[in-house]
């Protein structure tokens, strides 16, 4: 039998991993069905298009200067954040390309988007409740708020400058959009607490 330590590591790890490839695959279906997009997801697109870059590309480039942000603002990482940058856009990249380049129906589109979002709920569960390190992005918003801004400010400052700087890079905001706003909460809400890693 593994020592604890190990045994603790390997089951946050094994946690983790599925965790950020339900989150890549999640953003791919959302592109893929062409309703909206997150806010983040949003600027990365918009990015891409004015770049000519794959947006799985621009999410890593991204969050590499998202940590680089992190200097300033004292913010620790872990294993989990630095996975959570390396895989993320190549998970992405890699699903847009075994996926169709669009689905037909409206209602073929739904189940899509729909999809797309419960997998990043489910992956967003999964990795943090490996408690292996906050994603850039959230450590920026966490980093920011210790600094005495409230952090529900600071997330919606972020998520809306992104937003609309995607917007007007030509990044796809609609039903998605909306839809993952409004659910994105509950469904993290429901799934963190059944996956979260317990210390023993």
């Amino acid at each position: 039998m593994l020592p604890l330590p190990t045994y603790r590591f390997r089951r946050r790890l094994g946690q983790l991993l599925p965790g950020l490839a339900c989150f890549g695959i999640g953003i791919a279906l959302m592109v893929r069905a062409d309703l909206g997009l997150s806010p983040w997801q949003v600027f990365h697109q918009g990015v891409a298009e004015n770049v000519g870059l794959e947006i799985g590309t621009i999410v890593i480039l991204t969050g590499i200067v998202v940590l680089l942000a992190w200097i300033p603002l004292r913010e620790r990482f872990g294993l989990g954040t630095l996975l959570n940058v390396a895989l993320i856009g190549n998970i992405v990249n890699v699903t847009l390309r075994l996926l169709p380049e669009q689905f037909g129906t409206l209602s073929t589109r739904l189940l899509v988007m729909t999809t797309g979002i419960v997998l990043i709920g489910l992956g967003s569960g999964l990795y943090i409740g490996a408690g292996m390190g906050p994603g850039p992005r959230d450590g920026l918003m966490t980093g920011l708020a210790r600094r005495g801004l409230r952090i529900g400010a600071v997330r919606t400052g972020l998520e809306v400058s992104v937003l609309v700087v995607g917007w007007l890079l030509g990044g796809t905001v609609g039903a998605g959009t909306v839809a993952f706003a409004l659910s994105i909460g509950p469904l993290v809400g429901f799934f963190l607490p059944r996956l979260t890693v317990v210390p023993t």
